[in-house]
């Protein structure tokens, strides 16, 4: 059964802190995560080589060495407890035996980690969302589904502790609305299509969980705000949009947690504070410690109110200190170390201030994800009934709190970026009331951009 939530987990933005979710979550061997302590989650994968039948072999030596040397670090600096996370690539989804295979591997490497050194540790495994092979996408069945949903099956089985997707429903009128700065059909692909799938999807993903003892973890809107982040960042289009596409995206991302989902929600997945903030779940979240993967303008601010902190993801390739993904688990563990020690001493508060300060006003895309930000679009999203008002009124708090720093001084935009906030803010004003009527005011520009279908439209 589903649920909608119409309340917020904290009362304030002080309660959104790092390590401490109001709900915290057990899980893999011997570890909570949200209950007072930040933990590393360190994500590795292959270096460039075909994924076929014919590198099998070598492919299942990277892996193998990667956890090894990812354990022989944390276990060499005494983290108090680590995560591992397989990203399995589109042929270990494709073929479901693969990604098990892998799946396995790892989590034999971390019961041994965990009996011969006392570590604790958890293992969340994350199948690819191919069901976007075809254009228009073709969601709810087909070979892709049936691909993607025996991976899950057989990966829950296999050992994963923690089973998390990026899924893919409604970024093909995203894509095309991020292209050229249509909001409607940004609004509409979030607001709309991307949360009728991910109740479809969830459904099934909670259910599958449930069945197998394991937590379902929750989802990311990479494909849709983290797409919107990588082309500002390359000045392909304005930041302002990118912050508020974030802002928009977590109302996509909370419909996992209506239907069971229970954290730790997606590394990737910035709008990881709004969904705390409601849910009350703890969140995993990138930063400055992901650079091996892709630059952002939020590498402190996104520690804030983590329970793990990872590092994206890494290769497999050797540096001088040895392989990267022993490297960024070291990278990590310091990060961890130095949270961990701020709430010990009581200066978690402080520490979270920096880190908050340091980002806040050098970039709208930073201003949407501080505190009081945070707590601003949790409540315009809790505030509304349905999935579509939710987007519309996230994207409202976050033209709010870009023009309230504009207003003080304290966020500088160029001309451009003004103009364009402008332009947002009149748009989201314009919008339809109802669903319904926005579909039919986006039919003639995506109406043949997806099959109603995959979204419950007969």
């Amino acid at each position: 059964m589903s649920r909608v939530f119409s309340n917020l987990a904290v009362s304030g933005a002080d309660e959104l802190i790092y390590g401490r979710a109001p709900i915290p979550v057990p899980c893999g061997l011997g570890l909570t995560i949200g209950g007072g302590q930040v933990y590393p989650e360190v994500n590795f994968t292959l270096p460039v080589i075909a994924v076929d039948s014919s590198n099998w072999s070598a492919i299942i030596r990277h892996y193998e060495e990667m956890a090894a040397n990812i354990l022989k670090r944390a276990i060499a600096l005494r983290v108090p407890g680590i995560v591992l996370e397989f990203e399995l690539l589109p042929a270990m989804t494709e073929v479901p035996e693969w990604g098990a295979e892998i799946t396995a591997l790892l989590k034999r490497q971390l019961e041994q980690a965990h009996a011969r050194h006392g570590l604790p540790c958890a293992l969340r495994v994350t199948p690819t969302d191919i069901r976007d092979q075809a254009k228009p996408p073709l969601l709810r069945k087909g070979a892709p589904w049936e691909q993607l949903s025996k991976s899950l099956e057989k990966n829950i089985v296999a050992g994963a502790d923690i089973i998390s997707i990026e899924s893919v429903g409604g970024k093909e009128v995203h894509d095309q609305g991020l292209l050229y700065g249509d909001l409607r059909a940004v609004v509409f692909a979030l607001g709309v299509l991307a949360p009728r799938d991910m109740a479809w999807l969830w459904k099934r993903i909670c259910e599958m969980c449930a069945e197998g003892g394991v937590v379902p973890g929750g989802d990311s809107a990479c494909g849709f705000a983290n797409t919107a982040m990588q082309l500002a960042h390359q000045k392909m289009l304005p930041e302002v949009l990118a912050a508020v596409v974030r802002a928009m995206s977590a109302v996509r991302s909370l419909v996992a947690f209506e239907q069971g989902a229970r954290g730790p929600s997606k590394d990737c997945a910035y709008e990881g504070p709004v969904i705390k903030a409601i849910t009350g779940c703890p969140i995993s979240m990138e930063g400055k410690s992901a650079t091996c993967a892709h630059f952002s303008p939020v590498g402190n601010i996104a520690a804030a109110m983590c329970d793990l902190w990872s590092n994206e993801s890494v290769q497999n390739v050797r540096l001088l200190s040895g392989n990267a993904p022993e490297a960024y688990a070291e990278l990590l563990a310091y990060d961890c170390r130095l949270m961990n020690t701020a709430s010990a001493r009581g200066q978690a508060l402080t520490l979270r201030q920096w880190l908050t300060e340091s980002d806040e006003w050098l970039s709208p895309q930073a201003a949407v994800l501080s505190p009081e930000a945070t707590m601003r679009i949790a409540r315009a999203i809790v505030g509304e009934q349905d999935s579509y008002g939710r987007t519309v009124a996230a994207g409202k708090a976050a033209v709010e709190v870009l023009r309230g720093g504009l207003g003080s001084g304290r966020l500088n935009l160029v001309a451009r970026e003004r103009a364009w906030l402008d332009k947002i803010d009149r748009e989201l004003e314009l919008l339809p009331q109802a669903e319904d009527e926005l579909r039919a005011a986006v039919e003639d520009t995506c109406g043949g951009l997806y099959y109603p279908a995959s979204y419950g439209w007969a």
